[in-house]
């Protein structure tokens, strides 16, 4: 069964010169993705045009923002709750900035984001012999274990001399904002990811990431899409979490690096890991897939980004579900299908390519998008 997307995307299936950039249609021709280099120096231009505007770096913020990211708001129901999963002391959640900017090259005036190149780093920096965070994030009014965690690790580190209540006073945030500044992190005393990791107060993320068994060759989903090593179908496929709404959906753990196609009747059509952001601008609450483009270059144009199928407009540009990027210079991906599961992003959700196939064909503009 194959499932064409609906109106309103951008440069579906074409570069804007009329090629069909990755060679093939439908989902029964899946394989590398073909990109056509002709139109790099559009691309080039368009992310130039991106390139001219505010540049940013760190923590929680994405790297780029363009001047349309700030358009058309694709949020309907913002969730606030950032808490994590229970874990213990030695295991650990998941966090989400934003995947710098995509910009379609196909309609460079077109709402765009961009989706940074940033690769693994392989680093674990937590220390599992400390008090660990248990929100993904945590900024100034808020109280809680998160922050006594963070207080006594800015007092350990030399940035704050104050009392350790677990209250994050204006001391804490003058104390976060000086720690950021002197470890080149983006200024904004908002402590996620990247600051907890800095910190050492941020907890194993692996624990709560399912991986489930590579299907047999030749295996689908419930609607006959083929399925990739990291995915899965119908009663093989991890349960949904909870609060993750109702009707046909997409449905995307944050904690977990997973995502699922839900039917309207409730059934998992697929379910598969991603690699999301290593930030916190991965906004949790309902929101709609409201464009999509067959490629898009990431905003220092080393890298294509096919398949974008977007879902969230920021402050700083879009976040959306794309294939692995791949390198503009010789098509080379920039991580392989078994790090998928893994945060590796600068905001966008990374998929295999059987995966990001799936997603462009299957979810429609307006299809519902929950993030947990």
């Amino acid at each position: 069964m194959q499932v064409t997307s609906g109106s309103g995307h951008d440069g579906h299936g074409h570069d804007g010169f009329g090629h069909d950039r990755f060679g093939h249609g439908g989902h029964g021709g899946h394989g590398p993705h073909k990109v056509d280099r002709r139109p790099l120096l559009v691309a080039g231009v368009a992310a130039t045009l991106v390139c001219g505007f505010f540049a940013t770096r760190g923590d929680d913020p994405g790297d780029i923002v363009t001047p349309a990211a700030a358009a058309a708001p694709a949020v309907a129901e913002a969730a606030t709750d950032t808490s994590l999963p229970a874990f213990s002391q030695a295991a650990a959640p998941v966090v989400a900035p934003t995947d710098p900017a995509a910009v379609d090259p196909a309609a460079a005036t077109a709402a765009a984001t961009a989706d940074g190149e940033q690769g693994a780093d392989g680093e674990d920096l937590t220390n599992v012999d400390t008090c660990l965070m248990d929100k993904l994030s945590v900024r100034i009014g808020e109280t809680g274990q998160s922050v006594t965690c963070l207080q006594q690790a800015l007092v350990a580190q030399g940035y704050y001399t104050g009392a350790v209540t677990g209250s994050f006073d204006q001391a804490t945030f003058d104390a976060v904002e000086a720690m950021q500044a002197d470890r080149d992190l983006y200024v904004d005393g908002i402590v996620g990811r990247e600051s907890a990791l800095s910190l050492g107060i941020w907890p194993d993320e692996e624990s709560f990431v399912t991986r489930t068994p590579a299907p047999p060759a030749g295996a689908v989903d419930l609607l006959g899409y083929p399925l990739s090593s990291v995915a899965s179908a119908g009663s093989d496929a991890p349960p949904l979490p909870a609060n993750s709404g109702e009707g046909r959906r997409l449905v995307y753990d944050r904690a977990g690096q997973r995502v699922w196609a839900v039917g309207s009747e409730g059934e998992i059509i697929r379910s598969w890991l991603v690699s999301g952001s290593k930030y916190s601008n991965e906004l949790p609450g309902t929101h709609e897939v409201y464009s999509k483009s067959d490629v898009s270059t990431a905003w220092n144009g080393k890298a294509w980004l096919p398949k974008m199928v977007r879902w969230l407009k920021t402050e700083r540009g879009a976040i959306g579900f794309h294939s692995i990027p791949l390198h503009v210079e010789d098509d080379s991906p920039y991580q392989t299908d078994a790090e998928l599961g893994t945060r590796l992003s600068g905001g966008c959700q990374r998929q295999a390519v059987l995966d990001a196939d799936f997603v462009w064909e299957w979810a429609d503009i307006g299809t519902k998008v929950v993030v947990v």
